[in-house]
């Protein structure tokens, strides 16, 4: 992963009967890093602990290899945040909130205004970027916040849930967005989404959090390794089902998934599976659309861990909550 952009050790967050991070020891480097964990894992109490924001009840932590401790100002000026709830001023355009942002962090007038044309070109709106952003909608927002946090020239950007709210089209401009982020501009990226499949599309890295724990933490290729499983998907009438017995006749296992038949790896020394669904194909005159291998995602960590709480679809708008064992039923704050 190259050299730490972040690093903690033994950090722990305890909001009294919740306790939001236990002991996380963790090590992030440069690219994009996907933070996954379902509500209550501790996401938001991580970043805002990064941030300087919020103060840890135990352990430490350093971004770009300065101590949050003590050198909180500093990391500040050289991380972008774009947060997850809105906090646009209404009666703002888009220009002159970058121009602001830009001159606190101490561009001159001049350079304030060319480095916001250009961040909010990078977004896409430069066509927009004179109209309050009380009457943008909900994907151009997003773009606003994004540009706000790129506003300084940042080593490294804190991105929580940036595609909440968008359609499919705006959620893959984001994402794009992101990517470039990342491979254009060297930029390191942290970003968390409940939305697992976006991840594994932008991000070169994952770390999964359960409960405050570290679950898992490494290169995304590294949890998208091939299961043995063969995926086949064919065409005609009553396909799937005349395919999957027929497969099933010559000893495959063979299990419905979508419009998809999954046949389980054979005996070793057995019939190649890809002959069988040609040789069945042919026979039966159904066509293939197409053969591929089964994929593990990120999401198969979780059942992996038996029964840790899936993030995939986890109540939008629902406060992050992680109670202690015994703490009865407090609600606590958004970890």
């Amino acid at each position: 992963m190259g050299a730490s952009v972040v690093r903690t050790a033994g950090l722990s967050m305890d909001y009294g009967s919740v306790l939001a991070l236990d002991s996380l020891d963790l090590d992030i480097g440069g690219g994009v890093t996907g933070l996954v964990g379902a509500n209550g894992a501790g996401k938001s109490t991580l970043i805002k602990i990064l941030l300087g924001l919020l103060q840890p009840t135990a352990g430490g932590a350093s971004v770009l290899g300065q101590d949050i401790a003590s050198h909180g100002l500093a990391i500040r000026a050289q991380v972008g945040y774009m947060p997850e709830h809105d906090c646009l001023p209404p009666d703002v355009s888009a220009s002159d909130f970058i121009v602001h942002l830009a001159r606190l962090s101490g561009l001159p007038k001049t350079a304030a205004r060319e480095r916001a044309a250009e961040v909010l070109r990078h977004v896409g709106l430069a066509e927009e970027r004179y109209r309050p952003m009380g009457g943008y909608s909900t994907g151009m927002k997003q773009r606003a916040k994004l540009a706000q946090a790129l506003a300084h020239d940042p080593r490294l950007v804190m991105l929580d849930e940036p595609t909440n709210g968008l359609d499919p089209a705006a959620r893959d401009d984001m994402l794009h967005l992101i990517s470039r982020i990342g491979s254009d501009f060297g930029i390191a990226v942290i970003v968390t989404s409940h939305l697992l499949g976006e991840l594994e599309r932008v991000s070169d890295h994952v770390v999964v959090l359960d409960s405050g724990r570290l679950l898992r933490a490494s290169a995304t290729d590294d949890f998208m390794d091939t299961t043995g499983t063969l995926l086949v998907e064919v065409i005609g009438e009553d396909a799937q089902r005349r395919m999957g017995e027929a497969l099933a006749a010559t000893g495959l296992i063979c299990r419905p998934r979508g419009t998809m038949i999954a046949i389980e790896p054979g005996p070793t020394g057995g019939p190649d599976p890809h002959d069988l669904v040609r040789d069945t194909a042919c026979r039966l005159e159904v066509g293939v659309i197409r053969i591929q291998a089964d994929h593990r995602r990120i999401e198969d960590v979780f059942s992996d861990a038996g029964g840790a709480g899936s993030p995939a679809a986890p109540v939008e708008g629902q406060g992050n909550t992680a109670p202690r064992p015994g703490g009865g039923d407090h609600v606590g704050p958004a970890v």
